[in-house]
């Protein structure tokens, strides 16, 4: 067995350690290296977590390592990842390739010293696999479902109006679980009414609402701080805060009258989880999802539509009710604008009000127009 005594830097095996399985040792060393690379970085632990388990299952599926590995090695993952009963998205994939790409670059970078190591004890040097002709091209700008959509107004009348029917019919029964539907009511109507991610929503605490002088009719709830945005990859939540605004002054009613009155009935601390559970825990994300898909289905609602649809209604319906984009872009944290021209698909009736009132510029209206 070769001897093991010169690794890059912080990363050298004691001169009087031996490992048994020489390869596997190395690839863990490569591995934590790199690790310790992205932490350098600024990296969130979670980001690097996901990346050094895939890497792991990739070893695992060429079964070789990463001096050995080739581009045939890639194109079998990503062919194999493609096929079956339940294909990876074109972007998981593209996902996927990247950290193998990050991951060789690091490896065939000579500053880290990995290929010199690689070719004294094994005779072969790691090589970037990735390139333009064997990985997913991003050709567009959103690859998610079609059927992913904003709802239609009609849609959203029946999904509240399902939501607030369960509350009733349980108080009817006499069965336990009125508060929980009417607490999942109001988590759905606050999900529209702000444009807010999942986690943002289950993320809220009380001392997160807040009041906003310039909009006193509201209260304590005219404006949201969210503290767990997304942020860019591998970086920490992006916070902002997001204004009440007056078309939604319906559910911010149902919103203060949750937090005056009926989350007490759970016991939680003033300054705890807005959307506690019986336990005093906050509701997790799969059982908002488990919620909406409940009332979803009850409504007879496309299966492709999911929690996120709300937030999808809210940045369209801003649109449709003439507020800038950029004032939208702000309200629901979009680092870009195209991001959020993605989330928009304005109903039938306002684009033919908007093609109404470009004509009547143009032409000027008449007697006949009105009567059509």
């Amino acid at each position: 067995m070769p001897e093991l005594t010169s690794l890059p830097v912080p990363f050298q095996l004691r001169q009087n350690v031996v490992p048994l399985h020489a390869e596997q040792y190395i690839f863990d060393v490569m591995l934590e290296a790199w690790a310790e690379q992205q932490k350098s970085r600024g990296l969130e632990r979670r980001t690097i977590e996901v990346r050094m388990k895939f890497l792991r299952r990739f070893q695992g599926f060429a079964e070789s390592y990463p001096w050995e590995w080739t581009s045939s090695d890639l194109e079998a993952f990503s062919v194999h990842a493609v096929s079956g009963q339940a294909p990876l998205a074109k972007s998981t994939l593209r996902a996927y390739q990247t950290m193998v790409r990050m991951f060789c670059d690091y490896l065939v970078d000579d500053r880290y010293g990995w290929r010199q190591v690689c070719s004294d004890r094994f005779g072969a040097a790691p090589v970037q696999i990735c390139h333009d002709w064997n990985t997913v091209v991003h050709l567009t700008e959103y690859e998610g479902r079609p059927q992913r959509r904003a709802l239609t107004y009609d849609e959203l009348e029946q999904f509240f109006a399902a939501a607030d029917e369960r509350v009733l019919r349980i108080q009817q029964a006499g069965r336990k679980g009125a508060l929980s539907a009417l607490r999942d009511s109001v988590i759905f109507k606050t999900t529209y009414a702000f444009g807010l991610r999942r986690a943002e929503t289950v993320g809220l605490d009380v001392p997160d609402l807040r009041s906003n002088p310039s909009a006193p009719m509201f209260g304590t709830c005219g404006a949201i701080y969210v503290r767990w945005g997304k942020g860019s990859r591998g970086s920490g939540p992006r916070r902002r805060t997001v204004l009440a605004l007056p078309e939604y002054a319906w559910a911010v009613e149902g919103l203060l009258q949750w937090l005056k009155t009926d989350r007490a009935h759970y016991g939680a601390p003033l300054s705890g989880p807005v959307w506690p559970t019986e336990r005093a825990t906050r509701v997790s994300l799969r059982y908002l999802d488990l919620r909406f898909a409940d009332i979803r289905d009850e409504v007879g609602l496309p299966k492709e539509l999911s929690l996120h649809a709300l937030r999808h209604t809210y940045v369209t319906n801003l649109i449709e009710w003439g507020y800038s984009e950029r004032f939208v872009q702000d309200q629901v944290g979009h680092a870009y604008a195209s991001t959020t021209a993605i989330y928009t698909s304005v109903g039938d009736d306002f684009k033919n009000r908007v093609v109404t009132q470009a004509l009547s510029r143009l032409y000027g209206s008449t007697d006949d127009d009105k009567q059509l």
